[in-house]
């Protein structure tokens, strides 16, 4: 892969705690590799339940570096693929718990917020996924059938009830509730600060190189100037599993884009929704949505989808370059107020993606007491911090209440990422992205 996330995003950076370079031998209790969300939850977790146990947390920069900083702050019940294929696949009683487990993941992290009395712009507000196309309304009336079926709160929206939220001309829309907004690397770096006032030690710049079954006990991490000895570890890499030769599937990295605009006048931020919070995500895949900032400006995303691997850095930025623009078009087409709206930021950020739109969370085959978290599939704000919570439990021997999702498992489908078979795999995003783009 070639190539890093480029543009500055919206969110800044703020205070972290030290994070030396990993040098020499050392040894922990438990070893948590990656200090985005999931990561950093799971060690949240772990110190909270089991003080005094030492847990280092290494990254290959820093906390919110990689997607946990750079995404759009959605927080919403997303879990998984959507409720009428969910029941095709699964049934229609884990496709009512893995509704359930969505909403249950989006109260948890506002919990977390109020706990961790974090400064993050949070803003509790519907979240609408909406349509202007015929595929996207085909797409809502499925979902609306299944959700009544299943005897969830997911009531549909006519344009009368989406223009009293939102003045665009949606055709359709289902409401999804609990939802909110927030700044993702604020919370980031508030869970890392929570994390070292319990003793938890970090070690950025400090990438994992290698994972060996330990001699003894527990695994070893290799890292470029030492080596880590941990009686557990925790791997919250995401799509960097395939570069580690992790065997959990194929957690494939896409590339998705992001931009953000100066402040909105007071008129357009109110008709867009701006009192009350709402965001909107269209009803395709990957289609473009937006959300409003609480300094009136305005978040817009999605639209485009690439596959990095493979990609000179020239071609990449060139990539980039056009979904930033097909994404500005699309921002000034959506209201006639924001025809002329300035924007202040783009960005790209990364994300793991699976064959079945399901994420990975479970025990490594083949490395005993190691754990891998990843393949969100772009849900990743609530997820990854149920995610990290399951994990902890999990390390600790808590039983978990109930089955277990589908999601809690040690490996996703295998795609053809190699040879002939990624051309295939490109052309299935590039031709979702083309769909998206068709229908808004």
């Amino acid at each position: 892969m070639t190539g890093q996330p480029a543009g500055m995003p919206y969110w800044d950076t703020a205070e972290l705690p030290p994070q030396p370079q990993l040098q020499g031998v050392a040894t922990a209790d438990v070893a948590v590799v990656g200090a985005g969300l999931a990561g950093l939850s799971c060690a949240y977790h772990l110190a909270e339940r089991a003080p005094g146990l030492d847990i280092a947390v290494v990254d290959a920069a820093r906390p919110a570096a990689g997607a946990s900083g750079r995404g759009t702050g959605l927080l919403g019940p997303r879990a998984g693929p959507a409720l009428d294929r969910a029941v095709r696949r699964f049934g229609p009683r884990t496709a009512r718990r893995m509704h359930r487990a969505g909403e249950r993941a989006v109260r948890d992290v506002l919990d977390l917020c109020a706990r961790l009395d974090v400064p993050c712009g949070l803003r509790a507000g519907d979240q609408l996924m909406a349509t202007r196309s015929p595929a996207g309304l085909v797409a809502l009336a499925h979902q609306a059938r299944t959700g009544r079926e299943l005897g969830l709160d997911v009531p549909v929206l006519s344009p009368a009830g989406i223009r009293a939220r939102v003045s665009v001309p949606y055709r359709a829309a289902l409401l999804h509730r609990p939802a909110a907004t927030l700044d993702p690397a604020a919370l980031t770096c508030a869970l890392a600060r929570a994390c070292a006032d319990k003793g938890v030690r970090f070690h950025g710049r400090s990438p994992l190189l290698a994972l060996r079954p330990g001699d003894l006990v527990g695994p070893e991490l290799v890292l470029p100037h030492g080596r880590l000895y941990a009686g557990q570890a925790v791997l919250a890499v995401n799509s960097a599993a395939r570069a580690l030769e992790l065997p959990v599937g194929t957690i494939l990295p896409l590339e998705v884009y992001a931009v953000a605009t100066e402040p909105l006048s007071p008129g357009a931020y109110e008709a867009l929704g701006g009192r009350a919070g709402h965001a909107v995500v269209d009803a395709v895949s990957i289609a473009p949505y937006f959300r409003l900032l609480p300094d009136r400006g305005l978040i817009a995303g999605g639209g485009t989808a690439v596959v990095p691997a493979g990609l000179s850095a020239p071609r990449l930025q060139a990539l980039r370059e056009r979904a930033w623009a097909r994404l500005e078009g699309w921002l000034h087409a959506l209201h006639p107020d924001l025809a002329r709206v300035r924007i202040t930021h783009r960005w790209s950020g990364r994300i793991g993606m699976t064959g079945d739109d399901l994420p990975v969370v479970g025990p490594v085959h083949g490395f005993p007491d190691v754990w891998f978290i990843g393949g969100c599939c772009g849900h990743g704000l609530a997820l990854s911090v149920a995610h990290g919570a399951h994990v902890a439990a999990a390390l600790l021997g808590e039983p978990e209440p109930g089955d277990p999702l589908p999601w809690h498992r040690s490996r996703a489908p295998r795609l053809p990422v190699d040879g002939p078979g990624r051309f295939l795999v490109r052309g299935y995003v590039d031709t979702l992205g083309r769909v998206a783009r068709h229908a808004c």
